[in-house]
């Protein structure tokens, strides 16, 4: 384990699994300790967290529900206390938004308890839990938001949560322009169709992968180290001039 208290820190939201869990390890490969969230994962983050430390980073695992905003006074304050714990500091770095779930059901059918509950993750949660933190990032830090490639090509089933990801885009140019005083950047990745088990592993389906596969440019479905490779890039030193910008990780979908 790290004994230096000077590299950066990242708060990765849902970082158990999935994509969450490999932007951790490509931030640790460079040098990033990590505050990573789970919502019922506990086994998965903490062995996420063990093979951050096998990295030589530091670690810390914190319990999160980004659907339910009236926890985030108390979840900042549990930041706050790792920071003194882990780190002796009070402020991180870096900040990614990555936390979900998904949801299918056609416009017509779609109900106003369906519609809730994916805006309050997708979209509210983001919006309070940034603000929420704000006091705990550093000046000149970065803010990630992952938005989906859904919200600019459509998919039938998904307007809801497409939707609640082009809001997240329209917030990130407002995050980006508001934060910059503070020299705050923050920047939106849209990933395609990853074969994770988001979505109950939707994308491990072999006829859905065959046609994401014919319409994506580069003849593949996306893999999670796809997306957490341009995570860690976006938090490096030399992206420090890009804010407000949306950048769509799809291999080419739809193009």
């Amino acid at each position: 384990m790290s004994t230096t208290n000077s590299n950066p820190i990242a708060l990765i939201t849902g970082g158990s699994r999935g994509l969450g869990r490999s932007m951790a390890l490509h931030l640790a490969d460079r040098g990033v300790d990590v505050i990573l969230t789970y919502q019922t994962a506990e086994k998965e983050a903490r062995e996420v967290a063990a093979m951050i430390e096998a990295r030589g980073r530091r670690a810390a695992i914190l319990r999160l529900d980004v659907g339910r905003s009236d926890t985030f006074t108390a979840f900042a304050a549990s930041v706050k206390a790792e920071l003194g714990r882990v780190w002796k500091r009070e402020r991180f770095d870096f900040l990614v938004n990555n936390a979900g779930n998904g949801g299918q059901a056609s416009f017509a059918e779609t109900t106003e308890e369906q519609f809730d509950a994916l805006m309050n993750v997708h979209l509210k949660g983001p919006f309070f839990l940034s603000q929420k933190l704000l006091p705990l990032i550093a000046d000149g830090g970065r803010i990630v938001n992952v938005s989906s490639g859904l919200a600019r090509y459509t998919f039938p089933g998904s307007s809801v949560y497409a939707a609640a990801k082009g809001g997240v885009e329209v917030l990130t140019r407002y995050m980006a322009r508001e934060l910059g005083a503070r020299g705050i950047t923050v920047n939106v990745v849209a990933p395609g169709g990853i074969e994770t088990d988001f979505g109950g592993g939707v994308m491990r389906d072999p006829e859905l992968q065959k046609f994401v596969t014919s319409q994506t440019a580069l003849g593949r479905v996306g893999m999670p180290d796809d997306i957490g490779g341009i995570v860690a890039m976006l938090l490096a030193p030399e992206t420090r001039w890009l804010t407000g910008q949306r950048l769509e990780v799809t291999g080419g979908f739809a193009l």
